[in-house]
């Protein structure tokens, strides 16, 4: 067994947060529209939070992904059929959670023709139709660099858009094998040519980066014309997952959120647990957060 499987997870990592009665509620609703949340299937950290404040990252299209991330808890299987009620359900249990920004991801459906754009399409037609004053984001795959989905995904009008690079260009052959780095900038670029939505992206560090390539991966989002932008820590799913290189102190974290500020990034969340979509209703309503 290498050293670095043998790293301690350090005082910042470790959260002692308890299920309250709201956290239940969640459970409770979710099985009563057969709904699955990232936050279970990606082993989220903050999932007691979320759940605790009434609130969960929605999964569409089942449970299998078809990729195979090295870093992802996400099951990698043959795709389950479409749900159809999906979207209305995920609609109406938005409405019994009251929640006010609705977050909604998915597994990859390379399987799928449009990668499952009118999927997402449709569930954020439900949601805002059920409920009017809420916002919703969606944290959506490359769609295999296909135009005509992002345009579908585009015309139902989220209020942002977001497409996680997950980590430096140089890890992709170890870390996302099925991705391609440029295909998914082209995709932030493309939200911004074809619409006037705000994009967002998210990436990991603990894989074995280098500072500078974190700073040089900014740039490239910026000049992406990217929006937004979350950083956090790597955290080993099970051990059958690749060991993290680093636990980056939250100094670093902090540099990080400086340089994207300096570069203009209008919404930048830069700490070791930080993911995607915690918390993620202050990306409309506040410029900066740390």
């Amino acid at each position: 067994m290498k050293r670095e499987e043998y790293l301690r997870k350090p005082e910042w990592l470790r959260n002692t947060i308890k299920p309250n009665q709201s956290y239940n509620e969640v459970n409770d609703i979710l099985i009563k529209y057969n709904l699955n949340t990232v936050c279970k299937a990606a082993r989220c950290p903050n999932r007691k939070e979320c759940y605790n404040s009434c609130t969960a990252t929605f999964m569409l299209m089942g449970r299998n992904c078809t990729r195979n991330c090295a870093f992802c808890n996400v099951t990698s299987a043959p795709p389950q059929p479409l749900d159809f009620k999906e979207p209305e359900n995920i609609a109406k249990a938005v409405k019994e959670l009251g929640i006010k920004h609705a977050v909604i991801t998915s597994v990859t459906r390379d399987d799928l023709e449009d990668g499952g754009a009118e999927h997402f399409s449709q569930t954020i037609k439900h949601i805002k139709k059920i409920n009017p004053d809420t916002t919703v984001e969606v944290l959506i795959p490359d769609f295999q660099g296909d135009i005509h989905s992002l345009r579908t995904v585009i015309d139902a009008r989220p209020d942002i858009i977001n497409h996680n690079v997950e980590t430096i260009p140089r890890l992709y052959p170890i870390f996302r094998p099925q991705a391609i780095f440029q295909r998914s900038l082209e995709l932030i670029k493309r939200v911004k040519i074809l619409s006037d939505i705000p994009s967002k992206t998210g990436f990991m560090v603990g894989l074995g980066e280098k500072e500078e390539e974190i700073y040089e991966l900014l740039r490239t989002l910026r000049q992406a014309q990217c929006d937004m932008v979350t950083i956090g820590q790597y955290l080993r799913p099970s051990l059958k997952h690749p060991a993290v290189k680093e636990y980056v102190h939250p100094d670093v974290f902090k540099r990080y959120y400086e340089y994207a500020i300096k570069i203009g990034f209008e919404y930048v969340v830069s700490s070791p647990l930080a993911r995607s979509s915690y918390m993620a209703h202050k990306g409309l309503k506040t410029r900066y957060m740390l």
